[in-house]
């Protein structure tokens, strides 16, 4: 039952980010919230860190059999998967605003113009954010390999086509045929390197 409820979890944590940041979703949102809009995004942020985190905490609660013994090399691995997916976001963030991403200060993002981000990682990949969460993800599971830190990282792996889909087509509205340039020239998640 434990793992159910953290299966659960997971769907209604990807369910509700993806939700909550749906252009149509926000308008709604901003035509009833007027002004105080300006507070949703610090508001969606703060949902979803304390989201993220009760999960982990529950999974933190269960008895945890490993499914293989993670000793010797394997460990190494696992910690240098999770530092490449922590390098991978850091660079992520490289070319925006930290405190802005997440709501700070208040501000109304459906009324500021934005700008495509196509340098640094982003020439190389479209989704570098889930790239970094797939090594974390992956390095975590293969250090502390029980079933629960295995639906950690399929949960992520379900949903990451989902997730690219309501997240392109967001970009497609907002930047248009620039986006879809940047598309079709620019892979999701696993960059193509040419010598």
């Amino acid at each position: 039952m434990s793992y159910i409820i953290l299966i659960l979890s997971w769907a209604f944590f990807y369910f509700s980010h993806s939700f909550l940041a749906r252009l149509k979703i926000k308008r709604i949102i901003h035509g009833s919230m007027g002004k105080q809009y300006k507070w949703y995004r610090l508001f969606y942020s703060t949902l979803s860190v304390l989201m993220f985190l009760a999960i982990f905490l529950y999974a933190a609660t269960i008895p945890s059999e490993l499914l293989f013994s993670p000793g010797g090399m394997l460990e190494y691995l696992a910690l240098m998967l999770s530092g490449i997916g922590t390098i991978i976001l850091i660079k992520s963030f490289k070319f925006f605003p930290v405190f802005k991403f997440v709501g700070l200060p208040p501000h109304d993002d459906l009324q500021e113009k934005q700008a495509l981000i196509i340098k640094g990682i982003h020439q190389h990949m479209r989704h570098p954010i889930y790239l970094g969460l797939i090594f974390i993800f992956l390095g975590y599971f293969l250090y502390l390999p029980s079933l629960a830190s295995l639906i950690h990282l399929l949960a992520l792996l379900v949903y990451l086509p989902f997730g690219i889909y309501y997240e392109e087509k967001k970009l497609i509205t907002i930047f248009g045929n620039d986006y879809l340039n940047y598309k079709k020239n620019v892979p999701a998640i696993i960059p193509k390197f040419t010598l």
